[in-house]
This record gives structure tokens, C-alpha cells and sequence, in this order.
């Protein structure tokens, strides 16, 4: 966690529609998503950084190729490039003025075998995005918002009631949201094996006064999401702040963690930061850039890969009127916004239940929380099995 005060809301969000990484019909989920915030942030003028870029992937060619075949509209967005150079220069990138025949330099990634350019991508500041939401609500009237007050337990009352247990009292209500993600397991015992916590780092770079004097700072037009075998297991992302600043926001290195990250909750207790030495000891940085701030946060990794939306079943301690929405592996940015209002428009009353709700925001089956879906996520690996195997990177069956 970032030691300083300045700049750390900042957690490096990067919001790309996920064409390469899911099935195709995730995709356009996840595509959907994005849209709706680029429309949802334009709409409301909201002051977050917002900042459309394109994207550079590495993934399969057949996924690609269903993709274009399935949903025309998305696989419009989609350029190949090679070695050899583009195979498809159909789209004009943010970052260029006219078409032009792209090239792997073109993209900044020379040494690279091959990359995958889609147009619907951008980055932002997630806190600032909350922000303004928070705020909006708290003006509206009828909206409690009670900050440093977590929820210690939770229990079914009388009557189709749940109470909620802080340290500042109890709080009954006919339904409850958690919106708990990797912590889901404190209220849910049950959730222990199903989300759990792994450990992302993020660091803030900005170019050398030395490097790059009295110029304008360095604008690399894209983000980008790099992937190597499991070899080497590079699995990292780099997305950039808007001018003036213009820092690079750079994540991943799970690879170099004890554990890969895995099984790591948030210490939030206060520290001296002075002495704290990191367990692979001092890194040298290159000399033409320079670090701001550090810091890491807690995904919640899902045991059979997708995010858990909806009523949670009695037998994982829930019943009618307790419901989740969580568990995104480290997707969070393409997926919650939708998956949050799935789940609300399924505890509105009079909407019925399961798929025929969750129907109005076309959420993907894979993630509505059913007691079949938890029975057989608990007879996969577990998510540590099947990080080792590479489960949770880009398929690499590339060019």
C-alpha cells in the first residue's frame, strides 16, 4: 500500500472490453460493460481521469476468429499484427491520425511475437468514479452511507430478515448485498475455497528529469497486457495516467511473489514504512525513469474462473434475501459494473428469480451463484492447483 497520502486512490484501473481473454459471449459481455461506463462517465461529465486508449493483447487466433465470426461488431474493433506487419489494418488507432500499415514497433513492443489491437479500451481513476457516484446519492436524500463500520457478522432474523452485526450497532434489513469480494469469507465461511485472495502489486513510474529534459512527458497512446509461456509466467499490465503528470501505472510481477500472491489478505495495521525491505531485496531501476509510489491490493481469485452473482443458497449460509457479488480474478474493471446491476435488478421484488432477471443486463450463466455451480466448483482444483498450471493467464497458442 502506498506509504504517502498523495496519489494513492489512484489503483491503476484500466477498464478494456475483454475480447481476447473469454469466450465470446463473456466478451461482449464484458464489451457491454465497458460501453456502458464510457457512456455512464461521458454522460454525467465525471471527473475521473477517463481516458480512451487502445488496447495491445496476446491470444489465440481461433478466439480471435470466433469472435469475428459470432459478433462482427466486436471483431470489427480487432487488428492482428506479426512480424510480418498488420494483417487487417481496418481500424484507426486513438493514438494515430490516419491507417497506416502497423507494425510491431509501431506498438512498442518489438521483441514480441505477435499482438492483438482493439480500439475499445481506456483508463481511469476507480476512486474518483466512486466519488462522484457516493456523493451524487448522499445529495439525493435517502442514501446511508456509514464509513469504518465493518460488518462483524451476520444472521437470518424473524420474519425474512437479516441482521448485520458492527461495532456500532445492528442493522436489519429484508435483503443484503455483499459487495465483499475476497473478504467474502469472513461473513461466509462457506466462500473459504470458492474466492480466494491473492496479492497484486502496482507501481507508479514517472521518466527521469535527466532523461527527458524540458520536453513534454512521454505519451505511449495505449494499454497494454503482456503474457509470456509459463516459463517465465509474465503475466503484467501497463496503463498510463492523463497529462500533465502522464505517469506509468504498472502491474503484475505475481510471479516473483512467495506463493504467487496466493492466500494473502490486506494488513491494514499502521507501520513504520522507514526500514521495510521487500523479500527480493532492492531492484535497480533503469536510469531514464523513476518511481512515485507502490503499493498492492487484494484480488479475489474465483475457483472455477468467473465472478458469483446472485442469491446465495441456504446451505452456504444464505437463504432468501442474502446475495453476492464478487470473486472477478483480477477482471474486476470489465465486469463489476454489469454484474452489480444484474444483481440489483434480481433483488428488486416482483422479478422473479435465477436466469429470468438476470436476463435484463444478458449476464453470462457461468456467473449466476447456484447451489449446482457451488458443488461443482468444490471438485475443480483449487485456485492454487490451477494457478500453477497458468489457469488464470491469456491462452498462449498464439501466432
Amino acid at each position: 500500500m502506498c506509504p504517502s497520502g498523495e496519489g494513492c486512490a489512484w489503483n491503476g484501473g484500466h477498464c478494456q472490453s475483454g475480447y481476447f481473454v473469454s469466450p465470446p459471449h463473456i466478451a461482449a459481455f464484458e464489451h457491454r460493460t465497458y460501453c456502458y461506463l464510457k457512456e455512464f462517465v461521458e454522460s454525467h461529465s465525471i471527473p475521473c481521469d477517463w481516458r480512451a486508449t487502445t488496447g495491445l493483447f496476446a491470444t489465440a487466433k481461433k478466439m480471435i476468429e470466433t469472435i469475428q465470426a459470432k459478433y462482427p461488431d466486436i471483431g470489427a474493433n480487432i487488428v492482428v499484427v506479426t512480424k510480418e506487419g498488420c494483417k487487417s489494418p481496418s481500424i484507426v488507432l486513438q493514438s494515430e491520425r490516419s491507417l497506416k500499415k502497423l507494425t510491431l514497433e509501431d506498438l512498442r513492443v518489438g521483441a514480441a511475437q505477435g499482438a492483438v489491437v482493439q480500439t475499445n479500451a481506456a483508463s481511469l481513476w476507480p476512486y474518483k468514479l466512486v466519488a462522484f457516484v457516493l456523493e451524487r446519492l448522499l445529495t439525493a436524500g435517502g442514501f446511508n452511507l456509514q464509513t469504518n463500520t465493518p460488518v462483524t457478522g451476520l444472521k437470518r432474523a424473524a420474519f425474512g430478515r437479516w441482521t448485520a452485526h458492527t461495532s456500532r450497532g445492528d442493522i436489519s434489513a429484508r435483503h443484503v448485498l455483499l459487495a465483499t469480494n475476497v473478504y467474502t469469507s469472513h461473513l461466509l465461511p462457506q466462500f473459504a475455497d470458492i474466492i480466494v485472495p491473492v496479492r497484486g502489486q502496482v507501481s507508479s513510474l514517472k521518466s527521469s528529469p535527466s532523461a527527458q529534459p524540458a520536453k513534454d512527458p512521454l505519451d505511449i497512446g495505449h494499454t497494454f497486457y503482456f503474457v509470456s509461456d509459463l516459463t517465465d509466467r509474465r503475466d503484467d499490465y501497463l496503463a498510463q495516467r492523463p497529462p500533465p503528470g502522464a505517469e506509468l501505472i504498472y502491474g503484475g510481477g505475481r510471479i516473483h511473489a512467495k506463493g504467487h500472491g496466493l492466500g494473502v489478505l490486506m494488513d491494514l495495521s499502521i507501520r513504520d514504512q522507514g526500514n521495510v525491505q521487500g523479500e527480493h531485496g532492492i531492484h535497480s531501476l533503469k536510469p531514464d525513469i523513476e518511481p512515485t509510489f507502490e503499493w498492492s491490493g487484494i484480488m479475489g481469485f474465483s475457483r472455477d474462473g468467473w465472478p458469483w452473482v446472485g442469491p446465495v443458497p441456504e446451505t452456504a449460509g444464505g437463504g432468501g434475501g442474502l446475495w453476492l457479488c464478487a470473486g472477478y480474478s483480477g477482471g474486476g474493471m470489465p465486469n463489476a459494473a454489469l454484474c452489480a446491476k444484474a444483481v440489483v435488478d434480481m433483488m428488486i421484488p416482483g422479478h422473479g428469480d435465477g436466469d429470468e432477471m438476470a436476463g435484463q443486463v444478458d449476464l453470462p450463466p457461468e456467473y449466476l451463484l447456484t447451489q449446482e455451480r457451488l458443488e461443482k466448483a468444490r471438485v475443480c482444483e483449487t485456485v492454487a492447483e490451477a494457478d500453477k498450471k497458468g489457469a488464470f493467464m491469456l491462452d498462449l497458442d498464439i501466432f
